[in-house]
């Protein structure tokens, strides 16, 4: 039986268990129908508030984060709002993947994003088990359907609003579903003491990571409890499991769809939330006695429901207070754990038995489309890379080493060494190292589903055009290696060879400027009369070749098919300097120093002498 044959007949059955649970009980349906609601729900309320924040909410997770303090109080806000701390850690792995923000800075929202989930808790520990919410519900319900057919924005808040609304309802059927069970004892399937603290804290890790949400885990912990069918100490445990789950769960999705800055935090969120159900389970004694004892002082020493709900916000802060003075251990230890793989020198191989290995986009990770932030920040990296893997392939084209760090000379002495030699070809580099990085980015860009604001279709609009011709220029690469290959090793006196050894070195200076140009910290008006006067160079440049060109067949220097060759070479090498320039004026309303660097990286191929 094949994998996927196997994969669907256990999704099958799965569902026909379902089906027949159903049948055999009505109250069973009830409680699955409020949790469906009820999660289906906190999925509107997500999207809708996202839709309407925009690059809003990106805006204020990437500054504040300049303190841990700013950091901690975004999370807590950011969670309170979204009622989903899964979402918030899942948007801070997006951005730090990306660099937007810091580590520490990262860990500091992580911290406010499990203090922001309690509120979830209280809010609905203090609404209480009699309180119905079907009459607030049903108006939000028909207000939300209606604000649907009113344009974009009216559908983000409808959205909102339908998703509070199906949370209420769905609150509303737990509650129903729980209540017909009637005499269903959970406290019989319980082991004593210990054992039984550690089983309920299993049975809250199993449901948080089965329904991805700690705040469905603990509305049917409050549900159930509320009902008599739980005991507190075994609520209290199954809290102590939701914070478990909730890691765990975070801790998979950030492992697998980040890249390592994003796994980082992952861990961090796992060692986080792990460290404190751990205290908090060692404690749990003393711990309930304290949350007994301050209800009582409160006049609410019977209700279980507010106990639960101060005692989830009680194991929280600990945690919070204990590991606050550590986050800058705590991110070196991680920096140190988990390095950064090391940049290479030279990207691609020099031998042809090395350069077999398709290579693939580097920083577009899934978790990167979580905001539209954190998806271009991707692009603009995987640009920059896919540039230096461009630049790489016309140096070999050029027959220059792409590690080239000394002053530039019409001919070195190995070149004509490098022409004997089995060079790889350009085409074969192109399809080897550029064409899989392309396909990556045109994948990741059309899988991005989150609305775009003018500026931001401007910019990915753009970015598909820098990469296309970066493309084109080193298809165009290819086609010039072929005649440089044959006229760089004719004889010493030639003017053919002559020609394309001037040729080279104008496209190897023009790529030398471009480097210094995108280093330059000089203000931008200046930056801006640089670029202008490297573009009169160029301009200069290929007048002058082109004179020159017809001065040599006037004098019988080269014969008509040579220049031919010549001259649809000089423009294959314009066009490969102008595919280049488009991505050096991608960054353009940015500072001067990060014009270039979008295509060249913090180690350049080319360094200035």
């Amino acid at each position: 039986m094949s994998p996927v044959y196997s994969k669907h007949s256990l999704i099958v059955l799965a569902f026909a268990a379902l089906a027949w649970s159903f049948w055999y009980s009505s109250g069973w349906l009830v409680l699955c129908a409020g949790l469906a609601l009820f999660l289906f729900g906190m999925q509107n309320l997500e999207q809708g508030l996202k839709s309407l924040a925009g690059s809003k909410l990106e805006g204020w997770l990437s500054t504040s984060t300049a303190t841990p303090f700013k950091g901690l109080l975004f999370g807590t806000a950011a969670t309170f709002v979204l009622q989903s701390s899964t979402l918030v850690s899942l948007l801070t792995i997006a951005f730090l993947s990306t660099g937007l923000i810091s580590l520490a800075g990262s860990i500091s929202v992580l911290f406010g994003a499990n203090l922001g989930a309690t509120s979830g808790i209280w809010l609905l520990a203090m609404a209480g088990q009699n309180l119905s919410m079907a009459p607030l519900a049903m108006p939000l319900l028909v207000f939300g359907v209606l604000l649907g057919f009113a344009g974009d924005k009216g559908k983000a808040i409808g959205r909102f609003l339908l998703g509070i609304s199906l949370i209420f309802l769905g609150i509303d059927e737990i509650k129903e579903g729980f209540s017909s069970f009637g005499d269903l004892q959970l406290d019989r399937y319980s082991a004593e003491g210990i054992k039984g603290a550690l089983l309920f804290i299993g049975i809250g890790t199993l449901i948080t990571v089965v329904l991805q949400s700690s705040h469905a885990t603990l509305m049917l912990t409050l549900a159930a409890l509320a009902n008599q069918q739980l005991e507190l100490s075994q609520a209290l445990a199954i809290a102590i499991g939701s914070n478990v789950g909730s890691a765990v769960s975070t801790g998979v999705m950030g492992m697998i769809g980040s890249a390592r800055s994003g796994q980082r935090l992952a861990v961090a969120h796992v060692v986080f939330n792990c460290t404190t159900a751990v205290i908090a389970f060692f404690l749990l004694s003393p711990m309930t006695w304290l949350v007994l004892q301050a209800t009582g002082w409160m006049g609410m020493g019977e209700n279980k429901l507010i106990q639960l709900a101060m005692f989830h916000t009680l194991f929280n802060v600990m945690g919070v207070l204990f590991f606050w003075p550590l986050q800058g251990q705590l991110a070196r230890a991680l920096l140190r754990w988990m390095p950064d793989p090391q940049e290479p020198a030279v990207l691609i191989a020099t031998h042809t038995e090395q350069a077999t290995q398709i290579t693939r986009a580097r920083y577009l990770q899934p978790a990167s489309l979580q905001t539209v932030e954190s998806a271009c920040s991707a692009v603009s990296k995987e640009l920059q890379h896919m540039g230096r893997l461009g630049l790489e392939v016309v140096a070999h084209a050029l027959y220059a080493p792409a590690n080239m760090r000394d002053e530039l000379v019409r001919e070195d002495a190995d070149l004509r060494s490098r022409l004997q030699q089995q060079a790889i070809n350009a085409d074969v580099l192109y399809k080897t190292h550029i064409k899989g990085v392309y396909a990556d980015l045109l994948e990741f860009m059309g899988s991005m589903v989150q609305p775009l604001d003018g500026a931001q279709q401007d910019f990915w609009h753009n970015s598909q055009v820098a990469a296309f011709q970066l493309v084109e220029a080193v298809k165009d690469a290819h086609r010039l290696q072929r005649n440089m290959h044959k006229y760089l090793q004719g004889p010493d006196d030639s003017a053919a060879r002559s020609s394309y050894l001037e040729l080279r070195m104008h496209m190897l200076q023009t790529l030398k400027d471009m480097h210094v140009l995108s280093v330059s910290d000089t203000p931008e008006a200046e930056w801006t009369l640089q670029l202008q006067a490297l573009d009169e160079r160029i301009a200069a440049f290929d007048t002058q070749f082109r004179k020159h060109l017809f001065a040599s067949i006037r004098g019988g220097l080269l014969d008509s098919f040579t220049a031919s060759s010549l001259m649809n070479d000089l423009g294959f090498a314009q066009n490969i300097i102008q595919g280049l320039r488009h991505v050096l004026l991608l960054g353009e309303g940015h500072e001067a120093a990060r014009q270039l660097q979008l295509l060249m990286g913090d180690d350049p191929l080319i360094q200035a002498a």
